[in-house]
């Protein structure tokens, strides 16, 4: 059985999880805060909003059912298209593209090694 871990997310008021598998969690932080360190320098006028990696954990138990739980490939499967779909003239937006798709293959190899044992 894989070893889960969680990254809690926090955009404006709302918080959300992140499950991930334990190998890949700390991945996940590292391209959040390297995507905050850029999106600053973005000059498109429609950039997706993108929450903050506040805290990493090793279990959850939710007790507020409107809190969500995303599964780390549909996070990064959602996170590859808001960031393609930036019409960025500018700043070389590929290097995050190519991060972002590269943990996306990561994590899509990950479940697919999972689902065959």
């Amino acid at each position: 059985m894989a070893i889960m871990r969680y990254i809690i997310m926090k955009s404006d008021q709302e918080v959300s999880f992140v499950e991930m598998p334990a190998s890949h969690a700390y991945q996940l932080s590292a391209l959040n805060l390297r995507l905050h360190k850029e999106i600053d320098k973005l000059t498109a006028s429609h950039v997706p909003a993108l929450p903050h990696a506040i805290a990493e954990c090793a279990d959850v138990e939710l007790h507020d059912k409107s809190i969500v739980v995303h599964s780390g490939l549909a996070y990064l499967n959602q996170l590859e298209r808001d960031f393609a779909g930036i019409e960025e003239k500018t700043y070389p937006l590929i290097s995050l593209l190519t991060e972002i798709r590269a943990l996306q293959a990561q994590l899509e190899q990950w479940y697919e090694e999972e689902y065959d044992m």
